[in-house]
Formats: structure tokens, sequence, C-alpha cells
């Protein structure tokens, strides 16, 4: 059996019915876990104090904003090559959840940056390509609402995503083509940490609870597209009903 056959629009809302309820089960307590253990049973940075413990919304929502648009354009580039309808309605339906993520780590980033930066907002690189990717999340949502035929506003907003793809890549590593930025480097999934560097490397204490976080949001994420997606499929159904009555 193809992989393909899954995103027929019958298969997948069978398949997707049952998975549903523990995708948002785990989501939950997953996140509910990695929350209550960060927040309450790690200590005080000494340098950033309890200030530190907002890392356990921030990362996670910032690599969900992230990986989210990188969804998008897979389930774009699908669309465009073998225009299988359940993946341009993935794409759509992963949008506004990856735009709420990257508004998400805007807030929280602001709240973290204040106390070491003695400002909610900087023109920092990494800061500004999150910005215009929160723009772009605007722009792709707004563009599909435009465009009435499905077929085209699928193809727009695939043109689009791929365009905005640039800048969820800027987001994700700045901070290494602009030195001079205020925002760090990556201290938690950096290449040196693994090898046994620890000088900038997020210790165990924080990194344990903050892994659990961030596959609590995958999890919540992946729950969302699914749910939305179905709507979407749902929603679809409806208008071509509505037009073949209109016909008849």
């Amino acid at each position: 059996m193809s992989m393909w056959e899954y995103a027929n629009p019958k298969k997948f809302m069978g398949w997707t019915r049952p998975v549903l309820p523990w995708a948002f089960g785990l989501s939950i307590a997953t996140i509910a876990v990695g929350l209550v253990w960060g927040f309450f049973f790690t200590p005080d940075d000494f340098r950033q104090g309890s200030t530190v413990k907002i890392i356990y919304l921030h990362v996670p929502a910032a690599l969900m904003a992230i990986n989210a648009w990188i969804v998008m354009l897979v389930a774009s580039l699908i669309w465009v090559i073998r225009r299988h309808h359940v993946s341009a309605l993935a794409a759509r339906a992963a949008a506004p959840v990856g735009m709420v993520m990257t508004l998400i780590a805007l807030f929280t980033g602001g709240i973290w940056g204040q106390p070491m930066w003695g400002t909610y907002w900087a023109w920092d690189p990494r800061l500004t390509s999150f910005l215009i990717l929160f723009l772009f999340y605007l722009g792709y949502i707004a563009l599909w609402e435009a465009i009435e035929d499905p077929d085209t506003a699928a193809d727009l907003t695939s043109v689009l995503c791929m365009v905005g793809s640039v800048f969820a890549i800027l987001s994700r590593y700045a901070v290494y083509f602009w030195n001079q930025g205020l925002h760090q480097g990556s201290s938690v999934m950096r290449a040196a940490a693994i090898a046994g560097d620890t000088q900038d490397r997020v210790s165990n204490v924080y990194a344990i609870p903050l892994f659990v976080c961030m596959a609590g949001f995958a999890l919540l994420f992946l729950a969302l597209v699914l749910m939305r997606t179905r709507t979407e499929i749902r929603a679809r159904r409806i208008r071509a009903l509505e037009a073949r009555a209109q016909r008849a």
C-alpha cells in the first residue's frame, strides 16, 4: 500500500479519528509535566534568577513556529508536485497554529529579554526575522481567505510559502549569520554541547524538563493540525455540496 493512499480525504478522516484523542491527551499531559517540573522543581539561575524559567514556553514555541512553516513548505511542495488536496489543506491548517506559536515566542522573548537587555524589543537579526516570519504567516492566511477558488489559492499560497521559507531559515540561523546580534546562540541543540563542550550548554537541570516541554508542544502542534485539516476537509465537502445544489 502506498503512503499516498493515506492522503485520500476519506482515508485521512478515517485514520485521524482515533489518533486525535491520543494526540491531544499526550500533548496536554506532556506539557503539564514539563511546565510543572520546569517552573516549580528547577532552581533559579544565578544570573537571570527566576526569569530563566520562561525558557519552558519561549523555546518550544519558537521551535514550533519555525517547524510549522517547514511543515507548510513540505505540504505546499507536495501540492505543487502531486496535486494532493489534503496536503494543501494541511498547509492551510498549520498556518494559524504556527502564527500563534510565533506570537507566543515574540511575546515571551520580550519578557525574557527585558531584564538582560534593558528593553522588550531590539532590532536584533533573529528578532527581526521572527517578526517578518509572523507577518508572512498573516499574509499567508489572508491570501487563502482572499481567493475564492481553492486550487488557485493553494497555488499562490504555495509560492508565498516558498518565499517565506527564507525567513524561517533566518529565524533559526540568524545568530550565526550576524555575530553582532543581542540574541544568544543555540545552547540547547548545538553540536558543541553534544561533543562535550559544556561552556554555553544548558544545564541538565533545565534541559530535561525543557525537552519534555518541546515534545509536548510538538504533539500539540500535530493534534491541532490534524484537527484543523479535518475541519478544512469538511468545509470543502460542504462547499461542494452547496455548489452542486445550486447547479441542480
